[in-house]
């Protein structure tokens, strides 16, 4: 049963993206001329291929709280490859992401579709080029949703924020939105730190095909009410992380678990 579901699954998830992209592209050459309309159909196709997935996926998703309206800046905590496409689902966005994602296979391809920006980590020579992007991106009237953890978690608790990618909001005067992803397992089956939240240099292949042996499981949004401005970057990540951690349920209660 664990493999018939697997497979399936995959013929799913390969049908949906081999009908979303002839499509996605068709659509694009023909409002390429308008940008506004070519934004618009990106973030409905993108919005709709989030959607299927889950639907494949078996997701059910409970949201708290009203997300935020274009153009935002919102930032979140990070437990999976899973969460782009839950926040995708509810959000027309931009995601910043790391540069490796770029060449990872079929989830690279994607993420370059949408418009995600890549950041290379390793080197602050990169930044003041995102920030220019993450402005350009907000005073295009689109949303840009930013993990500042820097690496997915097991979600036990969420780490401190990293600001310099915040000092986009701070120059720009932008208030910051956030929410708090988590995941829940049904009860009997793996916990959902293992099985759906992908950290500590677990494999991606190992790990993908796992989560989609799972029946289904169950993921959180709570979107915040209150917007953070701060004149410091530092003081606007300590904020935002307080926020985010007061709001987040955690996946796994003993961080031992996590080793």
């Amino acid at each position: 049963m664990r493999w018939l579901r697997v497979s399936w699954r995959l013929l799913a998830l390969g049908i949906v993206l081999m009908a979303i992209f002839p499509v996605y592209l068709l659509g694009w050459l023909v409002t390429r001329p308008w940008p506004a309309t070519a934004l618009r159909w990106r973030n409905f196709v993108f919005r709709s291929w989030s959607r299927a997935i889950l639907g494949v996926l078996g997701v059910e998703v409970t949201v708290d709280g009203e997300p935020p309206a274009a153009p935002f800046y919102l930032v979140s905590n990070h437990l999976s490859y899973v969460d782009v496409v839950l926040l995708g689902s509810r959000l027309d966005a931009v995601f910043v992401a790391k540069s490796e994602v770029a060449d990872w296979p079929v989830l690279g391809p994607v993420c370059r579709a949408i418009g995600t920006i890549f950041v290379d980590r390793t080197s602050r020579r990169d930044i003041p080029r995102v920030m220019e992007r993450l402005q350009r991106t907000l005073a295009g009237g689109q949303g840009v949703v930013l993990f500042p953890e820097g690496t997915s978690t097991c979600g036990a608790r969420v780490r401190p924020f990293r600001p310099p990618l915040l000092e986009t909001a701070v120059r720009s005067g932008h208030p910051v939105s956030f929410v708090a992803i988590s995941y829940r397992t049904p009860t009997g089956l793996e916990s959902a730190h293992t099985a759906v939240c992908w950290w500590g240099g677990r494999e991606f292949v190992g790990h993908l095909l796992n989560l989609l042996a799972l029946p289904g499981f169950r993921a959180s949004l709570a979107f915040g009410d209150e917007k953070f401005l701060e004149a410091d970057r530092k003081r606007l990540a300590e904020r935002l992380w307080q926020a985010v951690d007061h709001r987040f349920e955690p996946v796994v209660h003993l961080e031992e678990e996590c080793a």
